[in-house]
């Protein structure tokens, strides 16, 4: 049976830049691959002012999402945020780590990333830091699928960890994280970092593209089986680029262009166990602007992309200042349902699930 979560908010109201507006209305998605739709939080019992950067992970049948909320992105209260879903319902959230110091001094967290290796805890990097130019990566583990963690620890000098999507674990047990760089004078840069000892140690390639020619951040690591992965990177050029590789992740391709629009937004895929790719984005092309619709699209080889469904489809409004759907992350869990959560306009996490099999 299709189980379907309505939110039907009409008047809410929140102060943007000294005015207040509305919401827009949100209507039910209408396909019949969508098992659930629903907010993590409903809006008025929000505990921060603001949330982006929501990930997403099924530790033995729970499912746990974390996000990074505050008062507003950059700010010094910004700490990272986790809730689980065991039953029906989500725990109200906690915040789990924040950026205070030893020294009492306080930054920001930022972009974290929930990841299960096989036979290993539940893990969860982020980042602590005045800006993505100067921030550090930390870590933490959890025994019991998100209930409590461990202290943070930092990893090595010039392991940054995944910066905004999942590691990918091979066959071997190897992980690979996918990570980047945003230089004020070098540009932006990614590389990948890889760990064959259970996220103990790291080590990393050189950067994978020429920011002279695509400025990119925040790849997403698909794996086609026997070697071949693809990245898949969001960028400064209005466009989703590409990395190839067949040796596992050991060497990789120049970076080029793919037929996929991006508006310099965070994008996530999947490799799906039918062996189909899918990607969540924003299909948009203003440069740090519209993240409105967001959608699927599926493929087959990672170079002919179809449009399925728009998860936020463009609405008719007069008013469509600050409205965004972002930043999502996607995993297919062992039952094979996808997990979808991204930022909606905020002030909320979303939390989408699918039967791929009717995509």
């Amino acid at each position: 049976m299709r189980i379907l979560f309505v939110f039907t908010i009409i008047a809410t109201t929140f102060s943007c830049k000294g005015q207040s507006r509305k919401l827009p209305k949100v209507l039910p998605l209408d396909h019949p691959a969508v098992v659930s739709e629903e907010f993590i939080y409903d809006l008025e019992k929000a505990l921060t002012p603001e949330c982006h950067a929501s990930t997403v992970e099924v530790s033995n049948n729970v499912v746990v999402a974390a996000w990074f909320g505050g008062t507003k992105e950059k700010n010094k209260d910004v700490g990272i945020w986790v809730s689980r879903k065991t039953n029906k319902d989500w725990s109200i959230p906690v915040e789990v780590v924040n950026g205070v110091q030893e020294d009492g001094s306080r930054y920001p967290c930022w972009n974290p990333v929930l990841f299960k290796p096989k036979d290993r805890p539940l893990y969860l990097f982020y980042k602590v830091g005045p800006s993505p130019q100067e921030w550090w990566g930390l870590y933490m583990t959890s025994e019991d699928d998100g209930k409590t963690w461990s202290k943070p620890i930092r990893l090595p000098e010039g392991i940054l960890g995944p910066i905004k999507n999942q590691p990918i674990q091979l066959k071997d047990g190897t992980v690979l994280s996918p990570s980047s760089t945003e230089s004020k004078t070098e540009g932006w840069k990614i590389h990948l970092e890889s760990s064959y000892d259970n996220c103990a140690n790291w080590s990393k390639t050189p950067a994978l593209n020429d920011p002279k020619e695509f400025g990119a951040i925040q790849p997403v690591i698909l794996n086609y089986g026997k070697g071949k992965l693809q990245l898949l990177s969001r960028t400064q050029n209005s466009v989703v680029t590409q990395n190839w590789s067949a040796d596992y992740g050991k060497t990789w391709s120049n970076m080029t262009a793919t037929s996929l629009p991006n508006p310099n937004s965070g994008i996530d895929g999947v490799t799906l166990k039918d062996g189909r790719q899918l990607l969540v984005y924003n299909p948009t092309e203003k440069n740090w602007g519209d993240r409105v619709p967001l959608s699927i699209a599926l493929s087959t080889d990672g170079k002919k992309w179809e449009r399925v469904l728009d998860l936020e489809p463009l609405r008719e409004t007069t008013d469509r200042e600050g409205e965004e759907y972002s930043y999502p992350t996607v995993i297919q869990a062992p039952d094979e349902k996808v997990h979808i959560v991204y930022t909606w306009n905020r002030k909320t996490v979303k939390h989408v699930v699918l039967d791929v099999a009717k995509l």
